[in-house]
């Protein structure tokens, strides 16, 4: 079915063109990511396809049947109602029943959760239900009744995708989601949440991220926005990667025929006499496409720089038996660590552990309870935040970054221009005397990070910087961290931007317990995955009955060829308890529904037997699918 086409769309703001002569179509069950440098336009475009803002040139069709659902970057709220209202705010019967059965199992009015239960059984909305609590638990989303204003602000892009994953979940009609950065503020478990939920469902995506392996798992063409044009590409990020240098590099050898040509025709442009015939006339009317050609110029995202880094001395930074703690809430418990030259680390954990509360510290920001933290002499912290620029008066791009210096030094006894290294980070000569104030927000954390860069500091302290970051920034940023030499801390839930640049992690387990993990982000998260399966299979062992024992992950062989092998004992057993449970929990799934539909049952089991009808759902959903993947491979044995 087809969803939208575009035909010539154009759009400004004052003299400065985002895009024009656009064009494009999405089919259903297309996947795609849209990939552009900030400020050229794509949270426009993404409006403008769900009806948000309207084009200035151009045609836009969306199908009639089409549900188009935007979830933006900034989401907005009515901030006076509370997370429940703001999250269910479409007026329809399902979502006002769930709404009204979500409040009444917060008060203690049995009268209106009895009635709210008849209500969800004559609709049929246990299963929504189900996955509406699926949404807001894997989302952290449990203070219903607070006001959404004050909320912060990664609780609200919280809150805004939970909204947007419900309407469209009770949307049964053909649904285009339009998703501009979900990934921001969210840890890792939860995107991987989200990259599962949006498989599972049956949607045509449209969204804007700069998280790789999130746009490879959910995403299978991309789309590149360069000014007027509009280049797609089937396949995975890097399949773009490669395609996109391919088409790059015949591009550049275009226009080096172009120049060639333009050379040869000016020189005869210049000789024609002032009479000139047809057949002359015809060719310089076509001089002047040459020209065009000729002088285009090559964007150059690969910075490769020999920085003259600011030398680091033998001590850099030495931690010993370091405490800190606010309250009961303990950051560090006796924490020991040396840092060396060139040490690349990225720091992970929960929300809420310290992590920013350590690279304070570091800093000399905040002070440890207790223990020593001793810094080099020669140490310059460079130190990139999620706060943003602080600018007390408005100032033009160029002039900020010629307040910090002048030039930046290379290793070779040459320097770059305050201009030139802003051209190195996409700053184009018109966009360096633009006021900081008309940079888009993306723009504003580029000119931040490249103006911590421009300083010249020997130890950098990154703390989420691939937020609101475009793709083509992130390569630039990558291509020159890749070749610092001095120390790097970085904090990111960007994975493919951990995986790249660190070589080892501080894990913040909690509790102030810090692990040091010799790998990178994926290895870690493969062995905690591990770990985990290990637990959950002892913990089962543990329950079976003397003489029965699962094999262990740790020590199972990998099989050799992993299609169609042949199930383990484990997964044999494993099959087997998986029937008599699903049994299990579909007899106690009945049982309960016949308590609800009587009378006289007190309130705390009402409250009890609804939430745990909930529970059952998603419990059947989990072992059903799982019993569906073992029924395969015993077909297959």
């Amino acid at each position: 079915m087809h969803y939208v086409s575009a035909e010539g769309l154009g759009k400004s703001y004052g003299i400065k063109p985002l895009f024009k002569n656009l064009g494009f179509h999405i089919e259903e069950g297309d996947k795609i990511a849209l990939i552009a440098r900030n400020g050229s336009g794509k949270s426009t475009l993404l409006k403008i396809i769900a009806g948000k803002e309207t084009p200035e040139e151009g045609k836009l069709w969306v199908h009639k049947d089409v549900t188009v659902a935007l979830f933006e970057q900034e989401p907005s709220f009515i901030d006076e109602l509370s997370v429940l209202d703001n999250i269910f705010h479409h007026n329809h019967p399902v979502i006002n029943v769930i709404k009204q059965y979500e409040a009444a199992s917060e008060s203690e009015d049995a009268d209106a959760l009895g009635d709210a239960i008849v209500k969800m059984d004559e609709l049929n909305a246990w299963d929504f239900d189900s996955k509406v609590k699926q949404i807001l638990g894997k989302l952290n989303i449990h203070q219903f009744r607070q006001k959404t204003g004050t909320l912060s602000g990664g609780q609200r892009k919280r809150v805004a995708l939970a909204r947007t994953l419900i309407d469209i979940g009770f949307e049964h009609r053909h649904v285009l989601l339009i998703m501009d950065e979900p990934t921001n503020h969210l840890d890792v478990t939860t995107v991987e949440w989200l990259e599962h939920y949006l498989n599972q469902e049956k949607v045509t995506l449209l969204l804007v991220t700069h998280d790789r392996y999130f746009l490879d798992a959910v995403c299978n063409e991309i789309w590149e926005m360069d000014g007027s044009d509009l280049y797609v590409y089937k396949g995975d990020y890097e399949n773009y990667v490669e395609k996109k240098a391919a088409r790059l590099e015949q591009q550049a050898s275009g226009i080096d025929k172009a120049k060639n040509l333009y050379r040869k025709e000016l020189e005869w442009i210049r000789k024609q006499p002032k009479a000139r015939t047809t057949k002359s006339k015809s060719r310089i009317d076509a001089f002047s496409d040459v020209e065009t050609k000729a002088k285009q110029r090559m964007q150059d995202n690969q910075v490769q720089l020999q920085v003259k880094m600011s030398r680091l001395g033998g001590k850099v930074a030495e931690l010993k038996k370091v405490y800190k703690a606010y309250g009961n809430h303990t950051i560090l418990k006796g924490f020991d660590y040396t840092f060396a030259k060139g040490e690349r680390i990225g720091i992970v954990g929960k929300n809420g552990v310290g992590k920013s509360t350590f690279l304070n510290m570091l800093q000399g920001i905040e002070k440890a309870d207790s223990g020593k933290i001793n810094i080099g002499e020669t140490v310059i912290f460079g130190y990139y935040s999620q706060q943003g620029l602080e600018i007390k008066e408005d100032i033009r791009v160029i002039a900020y970054v010629k307040n910090i210096a002048e030039n930046f030094p290379l290793a070779n006894g040459g320097s770059l221009s305050a201009a030139q290294f802003l051209q190195l980070f996409l700053f184009d000569p018109d966009q360096q005397h633009t006021f900081i104030s008309k940079l888009s927000g993306g723009e504003k954390k580029r000119l931040l990070l490249l103006s911590i860069l421009f300083r010249n500091p020997n130890f950098l302290i990154l703390d989420e910087p691939t937020n609101d970051l475009d793709l083509p920034t992130l390569g630039v940023l990558e291509n020159f961290l890749s070749e610092y030499q001095g120390c790097l801390l970085i904090v990111s839930h960007d994975r493919y931007f951990m995986d790249r640049l660190t070589d080892h992690l501080f894990v913040f387990e909690g509790d102030g317990e810090i692990r040091d993990f010799p790998g990178n982000y994926t290895q870690y998260r493969i062995w905690k995955k591990e770990q985990e399966e290990e637990a959950r299979l002892q913990l089962t062992a543990n329950r079976l009955p003397e003489g029965n024992h699962i094999q262990s992950a740790a020590t199972k062989v990998p099989d050799t060829v992993p299609q169609k092998r042949k199930p383990s004992y484990k997964e044999k057993r494993e099959f087997e308890l998986l029937q008599k449970e699903i049994e299990a929990l579909a007899k106690e799934k009945k049982t309960i529904t016949e308590k609800l539909n009587t009378d006289s049952i007190p309130f705390g089991q009402l409250q009890q037997f609804s939430s745990r009808i909930g529970e059952l759902s998603q419990l059947l959903d989990d072992k059903e699918l799982r019993w569906l993947e073992l029924s395969e491979m015993m077909d297959d044995a």
